[in-house]
C-alpha cells in the first residue's frame, strides 16, 4: 500500500512538472513573433457575424495584411467553415475583409470546410500541398501560437508562428485560454494532435 501510494505520487509530481513546462512552452511561444519570408500566411478563423469579422478574427486578418504587405508571403490562406445557420463561412468572411483592404482576390486561398484548427490546417494543408507550398507562416492569437505550430509540423508544413499583438483577448480570460493551451498541448504531444481532434469530435458529437 505504502509503495503504491509513493508511486501514485511520483505519478502526480510528473505530471504537474510536464504541464508546468508546457505552461512555460506556450508563454514563451505566445511572446515570440517567428515572422519571416515563407510561401504564404495562414490565418486561422474564428468568430464571424453575418460576414463580418469578429474583433478577434480582424485582429489576426490585420496582422497578415501586414505580414502580406512586408512582402514576407505573397499569398494568405484564410480558414474556417460555419456554424448552423450561419450565412458566411469563416473564410468568406475573413476573404472579403481583406479583399475590402487592398489585397487582391488571386492572391486569398479560402479553406472553407474546417470547424476547428486541426481540421482547417489539414484542409489547408492539402491544397498547399497541390501547390508544392510547404513553408508557411501561422496567424492567430498569441496563446495558440505552440500548439498551432507543433500540428502544422505533424502535418507536414514548415509553421512559423506570428500572433496578432492586437487581439482583444487579455487578462483573465487570455490566462485561461493559456491554460487551455497548456493542456491541448501536453495531451497532443503525448497521443497526436490528429487524434486529439478525432477524440473532441467524438465527444462534440455526444454532447
Amino acid at each position: 500500500m505504502r509503495l503504491a501510494l509513493k508511486v501514485a505520487a511520483g505519478l502526480v509530481l510528473a505530471a504537474l512538472v510536464y504541464l508546468g513546462v508546457t505552461f512555460a512552452q506556450v508563454w514563451r511561444a505566445a511572446h515570440h513573433d517567428e515572422a519571416r519570408p515563407a510561401e504564404a500566411i495562414v490565418v486561422f478563423g474564428t468568430a464571424q457575424y453575418n460576414g463580418v469579422p469578429s474583433p478577434v478574427l480582424a485582429a489576426r486578418l490585420d496582422h497578415a495584411i501586414d505580414l502580406y504587405r512586408r512582402r514576407l508571403a505573397p499569398v494568405i490562406v484564410v480558414t474556417g467553415g460555419n456554424q448552423p445557420g450561419d450565412r458566411y463561412t469563416e473564410a468568406t468572411a475573413s476573404a472579403n475583409y481583406l479583399i475590402q483592404r487592398g489585397v487582391p482576390d488571386k492572391d486569398v486561398l479560402r479553406e472553407v470546410s474546417g470547424t476547428s484548427s486541426w481540421q482547417s490546417l489539414a484542409a489547408a494543408a492539402n491544397f498547399l500541398d497541390d501547390r508544392s507550398i510547404t513553408d508557411v507562416l501561422l496567424v492567430s492569437d498569441p496563446f495558440h501560437s505552440l500548439r498551432i505550430r507543433a500540428m502544422a509540423a505533424e502535418l507536414g508544413l514548415d509553421g512559423h508562428s506570428s500572433p496578432t499583438r492586437t487581439s482583444p483577448i487579455r487578462g483573465m480570460t487570455e490566462a485561461r485560454y493559456m491554460a487551455r493551451e497548456t493542456v491541448a498541448v501536453a495531451v497532443g504531444r503525448v497521443i497526436g494532435f490528429r487524434r486529439q481532434a478525432s477524440i473532441e469530435n467524438v465527444v462534440k458529437a455526444r454532447t
